[in-house]
């Protein structure tokens, strides 16, 4: 099948070739993301390959049905960004990679945990400085602390488990709870419980009408005061005006983040000889306690042979007119 991958990157290129075993498929790879205006770079391909910032509106969507797209392979787990009831009205199916090395994403939670607290990136800059003092670079003991986690999926347990190991008290948010982690001593709470009690919270929940902006002006008022907020989910999961006010007034105490809702004009380019048109991320910058990365969580060997992998599996599916597991649904609500 030919297939149009958006939004690549050297090393999408890279994985899909080597997994596209004896020529399977005819890849073409375009740099630009997906929208309206970009779809007329599809020629005669049956199915387009997209990623977490490709815009699959309804405008796109039936762009595609234009060009005879039949298939829309997203090489990632979250769906939030398709129009899936205009898919379905032009009969375009939709799969995805529901998970891949949830281990990556949880692990980059930790790390990003364990750099903020103990400032490692202030402290690599100044000692390739020659500096070695080590005023203001003072952090805390995990051991001891509660951790909230809002989201117990795949990542959220084993994130969860991680924390455990530190010696942490783990609370957690889900509307269905994890039996095996209740065994492990993990304690279920409401969220507004979870939000007052918890030192650091960390989302690890899909991003939906419900948790949009779970993380906003209220519940960041009930968290406890210089709290750390660490999110590797959906950046839309947080309200960034409500986090700079919190942040700026000290009721938080520490930002982590790998997402972020405004990513998709930014993120995945190298910007660092423009001026940022974005305010918010620019204000963000400048706080000391705040730590980003650019949706980076993911990135392992193993989340990217898995992607490639399934990607290419759920495609094969699809033309040889088989069941199609990872097929995304329309919600019921």
């Amino acid at each position: 099948m030919k297939i149009a991958f958006f939004s690549t990157k050297s090393y999408d290129v890279d994985y899909f070739e080597k997994f596209n075993v004896d020529s399977e498929h005819e890849l073409h790879f375009f740099k630009t993301q997906l929208n309206e205006r970009t779809a007329n770079l599809i020629e005669d391909e049956k199915a387009v390959c997209v990623f977490v910032n490709d815009d699959l509106s309804a405008e796109t969507i039936k762009e595609l049905h234009k060009k005879g797209v039949e298939l829309i392979a997203l090489r990632c787990a979250g769906f939030n960004n398709v129009d899936l009831e205009v898919a379905k009205e032009y009969g375009i199916e939709v799969v995805r990679v529901p998970a891949y090395s949830p281990y990556a994403v949880a692990e980059h939670a930790v790390a990003l945990i364990l750099t903020l607290n103990r400032k490692i990136h202030k402290a690599y800059n100044r000692v390739r400085d020659s500096n070695f003092s080590l005023e203001k670079l003072v952090g805390f003991d995990l051991h001891g602390k509660t951790v909230g986690v809002i989201g117990t999926g795949k990542i959220g347990v084993i994130f969860c488990q991680i924390m455990q190991g530190f010696g942490c008290r783990v609370l957690a948010f889900d509307l269905y709870p994890n039996e095996s982690l209740i065994q492990k001593g993990v304690e279920y709470k409401s969220l507004d419980d979870l939000l007052i009690s918890s030192d650091i919270i960390s989302l690890h929940c899909p991003l939906t009408s419900e948790t949009h902006h779970i993380i906003n002006e209220q519940s960041l008022a009930k968290m406890k005061k210089g709290a750390m907020l660490v999110n590797t989910s959906r950046g839309a999961l947080i309200d960034t005006t409500a986090v700079l006010s919190a942040l700026k007034y000290r009721q938080l105490g520490y930002l982590a983040i790998d997402v972020y809702e405004q990513e998709e004009a930014l993120f995945f380019q190298d910007l660092s000889g423009e001026i940022l048109d974005d305010e918010e991320i620019t204000r963000l910058l400048t706080f000391p306690n705040v730590l980003i990365t650019a949706h980076q969580s993911f990135f392992t060997n193993e989340a990217l042979d898995q992607i490639a992998t399934t990607t290419l599996n759920n495609i094969k599916a699809f033309e040889n007119k088989e069941d199609l597991v990872n097929k995304v649904l329309m919600s019921k609500s």
